[in-house]
């Protein structure tokens, strides 16, 4: 009987053990498929921050319309630190500086925690195009006849306001061609129906190194740790105000706890500083930033502004 009673108690503890294990998991929700940038962004960060004993983190792939399906799942969700978004620009302020109705307010449902890193869009030419560098096609200067089409992910995408706004300070006759994503844009460029587009820099980089493609410029206010040689948009047109990146940020459900919030900021601040995270994430040239919540709401503030401004100026509606 006192076998029976100690099997019973046994089996009661590893059912307790199990449901603590569970309650300390914290999903990292990801509003796009597993192997985009987001998505090897979120795996590093979680990889290393499940090194902790007293936490696993896993990463949620909630894809779907540009990021915001998983946006919206965390604006939904219970503010109980268990759930995190990993967000880009296009579900926090481009789509909303587009026009775009979105089914959450990402300055009331979303508090945020850490801004991870950024990466520079490229303005990248398929080799059929016949230039090697962006002040080639500069050179025209508003003297050019023949339009230029430029593919990016989608209408009201970072890329389309960065491909706005080079047509308009370098005076070129470039016409925007949406596509459903970067996939198709990507495969667009590389069989040439394509021959110029503004992508995120993580994808082209193996094309741009094996000759596929050629990427003329970055978005950056800076040259790319990855690229040296390859000059900024805004080097080019001689404009310091030309700026465009992909940035990967962290996002909490409203009203989270703030000790969480500090808590997971602390812990992701300390990833970024570990040397393999930032070989790994400067191999896809995602340049880490970290910083405190206060210090990524003041930058939010900036891109919202500056996004919708650029709307106006450029005309720039979702779906047009």
């Amino acid at each position: 009987m006192l076998s029976i009673l100690r099997i019973v108690a046994a089996l009661a503890a590893l059912v307790l053990s199990a449901s603590a294990a569970a309650a300390q998991s914290v999903r990292l929700v990801v509003g796009y498929p597993a192997g985009g940038g987001v998505d090897a962004v979120a795996r590093l960060i979680a990889k290393k921050l499940s090194e902790s004993p007293d936490r696993s983190f896993l990463v949620d792939n909630r894809s779907g319309a540009s990021g915001l399906i998983g946006a919206g799942h965390i604006a939904k969700s219970a503010p109980d630190g268990k759930q995190f978004l990993v967000a880009s620009p296009a579900e926090i302020v481009v789509s909303q500086a587009a026009g775009q109705k979105l089914p959450y307010s990402p300055s009331r449902d979303l508090v945020p925690v850490i801004l991870i890193g950024e990466t520079p869009l490229a303005v990248v030419a398929h080799p059929s195009l016949g230039v090697s560098q962006l002040r080639q096609l500069l050179a025209a200067n508003g003297t050019a006849k023949t339009e230029i089409a430029y593919g990016t992910p989608g209408s009201g995408s970072s890329m389309h306001f960065a491909g706005a706004m080079l047509g308009m300070a370098g005076k070129l006759p470039l016409v925007h061609v949406p596509y459903k994503g970067a996939a198709p844009a990507l495969n667009d460029l590389l069989g040439g129906q394509v021959q110029l587009g503004v992508m995120g820099l993580p994808p082209v980089l193996q094309f741009h190194r094996n000759g596929k493609l050629k990427i003329l410029a970055v978005t950056t206010r800076q040259r790319s740790p990855a690229l040296p040689d390859v000059p900024t948009v805004g080097e080019l047109i001689g404009s310091s105000d030309y700026r465009f990146s992909n940035w990967m940020g962290v996002f909490a459900p409203a009203n989270t706890p703030a000790a969480e919030v500090a808590r997971l900021n602390q812990r992701i601040n300390q990833a970024l500083q570990d040397k393999e995270v930032r070989q790994q994430l400067a191999l896809s040239g995602v340049e880490p930033v970290g910083g405190t919540p206060e210090r990524f709401a003041a930058f939010l503030k900036e891109e919202e502004k500056r996004y919708t401004a650029i709307a106006g100026m450029a005309g720039i509606r979702y779906g047009e």
